[in-house]
């Protein structure tokens, strides 16, 4: 098959940019700013990267409006108001992702009562447990879990080593120890739903632990048991969900950030990495730090102490100088 390739002209007109310098410049690939070869695309959508676009061997690259007029910088470029969103349309064009492959591998295991639709696709070495319900076009990636009862709605994507609807972290203290709390509630997954590599979704100990439709989840993310979130939120990686938070819709979550129990995010809020929330967050509120509070007083503080620095050292040298003077 012959390779694919896109002329400078073809790819302004493909994402609807303007394009300036050579327009027949021939790209055959795709590469970061740093890595690029003369035959590869690029894009520059932030100012951190300018340093690379400056330097770059890249044969074209896609630039926000800002970034128009740069000097110096490759010759072929072409202006676009999304440079990600355009790159995945030339990515998609040179290198379109092959047809997905459907079916059992040999070495999964599917329990008792298991049941789906249409077409899916459950990779070598996973366990799906009884009366397990798929949606169609449902993907279930190498050696994942599925806990028995769970619910995967359509065009679900589970990858490599997660674990969904199992029991979860719940125990009652007593004179001999910490028991064990029953789990026995449910795990629904809502439709085009995305669970990263070595992510854990806990199944409910008494009602059910939901994920609304379009939810993307990064890799190693930790919902605990009872846990209930929204349509269309963004969870990144080692962000973890103590039992019983509740997550609006359109919520995003930073890395590494962790939610204590019982708490409410609301609607459109955005929380930042690592930032410990152990309260409720407002609809549309944007927090971090920890404990985490509005975003905005955060950096006011941090601001204020980088301004009491000097004067700490300051007050240090009087008081030195006050001992000496004794």
């Amino acid at each position: 098959m012959a390779a694919r390739v896109l002329s400078a002209r073809e790819v302004a007109a493909l994402t609807g940019g303007e394009l300036i310098g050579p327009p027949d410049a021939i790209v055959a690939g795709v590469a970061s700013l740093d890595e690029a070869g003369p035959s590869d695309a690029s894009f520059l959508a932030s100012g951190a990267y300018l340093p690379y676009f400056q330097s770059t061997r890249a044969g074209l690259v896609l630039v926000a409006p800002g970034f128009r007029d740069v000097e110096p910088g490759p010759a072929a470029r072409v202006v676009v108001t999304d440079p990600r969103a355009a790159m995945r349309l030339v990515m998609e064009r040179l290198a379109p992702e092959p047809a997905p492959e459907w079916g059992i591998a040999p070495t999964a295991r599917l329990g008792r009562g298991c049941r789906w639709q249409g077409r899916i696709w459950v990779g070598p070495g996973a366990v799906l447990g009884a009366g397990v319900t798929l949606g169609a076009d449902c993907r279930i990636g190498p050696h994942t879990q599925i806990g028995d009862g769970t619910v995967l709605g359509d065009r679900v994507t589970v990858k490599a080593g997660a674990r969904v609807g199992l029991d979860g972290f719940a125990f009652s203290a007593t004179p001999a120890g910490p028991v064990r709390v029953p789990h026995r509630g449910g795990c629904r997954i809502g439709d085009d739903v995305e669970i990263g590599a070595n992510s854990t979704v806990d199944r409910g100990s008494v009602g059910t632990t939901t994920i609304g439709a379009g939810t993307k989840l990064d890799n190693l993310v930790h919902v605990g048991h009872n846990v209930r979130i929204g349509a269309r939120c963004l969870i990144m990686a080692q962000t973890g969900m103590a039992g019983a938070v509740v997550v609006g819709n359109d919520v995003a979550i930073a890395g590494q950030a962790g939610l204590a129990d019982h708490l409410t995010v609301g609607d459109r809020a955005r929380i930042a990495a690592q930032s410990g929330v152990i309260g409720d967050v407002a609809p549309g509120a944007t927090v971090s730090g920890y404990p985490a509070r509005d975003h905005r007083q955060v950096l006011r503080q941090a601001a204020a102490l980088r301004r009491l620095t000097p004067l700490v050292a300051a007050l240090e040298h009087l008081a030195q100088a006050h001992v000496d003077g004794e």
